[in-house]
């Protein structure tokens, strides 16, 4: 190979490296979406509504992301963005406990940290989070995307439970002190471990620039024009439409599900929170489904990718059907069951959807990966801020006008089960796009029939 191919392609050692990056910035998240979110609702008695906000706050900060894809983009580099976005979420992090424990002395003063501090995290989540998508849409070769998905965001996952179990157990007996020196210690760690996790890694599949390709980078549009241009393209348009609602139907069923189960089947809060494990594994199970399926092994005899993405959206709308019917029907509903297959579904269609922006991330100039990367997740990251306040919003306002909750829930659960058909729509005209495109390319450039159409 080339020292000068742009598609050196990365290997799984490179692959578990991003995975370990991955793995950090859920670390630190979940400490201040959880952990933080807890004490500050029952060890300072404040508002539920407080870290609502603060983690609502941190979502719209992430608006960013096409702006800290575009630095990627045109640096060409994204381990400093990674770098840079994973000290400033440790930074973040830290400040984040400091505030949270300053409200008990001073409320306003410590909001203010706070607010900074989520700040912080929004926008560190935001680099680290757009250029690593980025870097995987141009490095790793198409028939390991699935499965290269799958290990990262299973990593990242594996990242939330390690350390929720081991903060947990070092933040007992619990004080502000204790809290603070815990999440200064992870700062430091997951900054340390991401240092040596992206050491060389670019480096090592990232080709020589040329001199003629280094011009034509310096000669980059800017941002604004770089953002029109990637809106211009209808396929982006489109995904970027998928993205927000899948997402929004998505995370709207976070906030509802454990009430629903515990005011209509009886469950207490120990089962539920069981039963939103139940979910979890589901969503596992899915994830792991479409990266046999998109391996190279299997080579697409299960369906392929954009399948498995239009099949997880249509399931998860069977699935919140259920939910929906559950809510009229009552107790003789399999509920773990429906809950089991809304999670396999969701999998499905989230790691087939990542699969399918890293292949889309590529179409265009070839130099827009970061801000396309970008706009889809400042898509998700506005889907995941509006979904927890929809949610419950359609639940109180459901059951101000219904007197029967469970029915009041099923007209919640059977508008997201609409607005999973859109999203599948909307998948279905995405693949229809592309196989539209790469027909267009087969024609003006004869050549490529002998790669055939993916």
């Amino acid at each position: 190979m080339s020292t000068t191919d742009p598609t050196r392609p990365m290997g799984w050692r490179h692959i578990v490296r991003l995975g370990l990056v991955q793995a950090c910035l859920g670390a630190m998240v979940v400490l201040a979406t959880s952990t933080l979110n807890r004490i500050m609702v029952v060890e300072l008695a404040l508002p539920a509504l407080v870290p609502g906000l603060l983690v609502g706050f941190h979502y719209a900060i992430q608006m960013v992301r096409p702006r800290m894809g575009y630095g990627a983009d045109r640096g060409r580099a994204c381990t400093p963005w990674m770098l840079g976005g994973v000290t400033t979420l440790a930074i973040g992090g830290t400040l984040a406990a400091i505030g949270t424990t300053h409200m008990a002395q001073s409320y306003w003063q410590g909001l203010g940290i706070c607010l900074l501090a989520f700040a912080l995290i929004g926008l560190g989540v935001s680099a680290a989070g757009t250029s690593l998508l980025s870097l995987m849409s141009k490095r790793v070769p198409e028939d390991m995307r699935a499965p290269a998905a799958t290990t990262v965001w299973v990593m990242m996952i594996m990242g939330f439970a390690l350390t929720a179990v081991t903060v947990g157990k070092l933040i007992e007996p619990y004080s502000p002190e204790r809290l603070i020196e815990v999440t200064a210690g992870l700062g430091v760690f997951i900054v340390a471990v991401a240092t040596l996790a992206l050491w060389g890694l670019e480096a090592s599949t990232r080709p020589v620039e040329s001199a003629p390709e280094s011009a034509k980078m310096r000669t980059m549009q800017d941002f604004r024009a770089a953002l029109a241009t990637v809106w211009q393209d209808r396929q982006a348009r489109l995904f970027t439409l998928f993205v927000f609602l899948s997402m929004l139907a998505y995370s709207s069923q976070d906030l509802v599900l454990e009430p629903f189960a515990g005011a209509i089947f009886g469950m207490s809060p120990g089962e539920t929170t069981q039963l939103s494990g139940v979910h979890h594994s589901g969503v596992l199970i899915g994830m792991l489904a479409v990266a046999v399926a998109g391996s190279r092994r299997v080579s697409g005899r299960l369906g392929s990718v954009q399948a498995w993405m239009v099949g997880g959206c249509l399931l998860s709308a069977v699935a919140m059907a259920g939910l929906a019917t559950a809510g009229m029907q009552g107790g003789n509903w399999p509920l773990k069951a429906n809950v089991v297959l809304l999670g396999v579904a969701n999998g499905a269609f989230s790691i087939a959807a990542i699969a399918t922006m890293m292949r889309l991330a590529n179409a265009g100039d070839g130099q827009s990966q970061g801000t396309r990367m970008g706009l889809w997740g400042a898509a998700q990251a506005l889907a995941f801020g509006l979904g927890g306040v929809l949610g419950t919003a359609l639940s109180d306002l459901a059951h101000s006008v219904v007197d029967q909750s469970g029915l009041a829930y099923a007209s919640v659960f059977s508008m997201e089960a609409v607005m999973f058909m859109v999203s599948a729509l909307c998948a279905v005209h995405v693949g229809r796009f592309s196989l539209a495109h790469a027909r267009a390319e087969l024609a003006t450039h004869p050549a490529m029939g002998q790669k055939g159409l993916s």
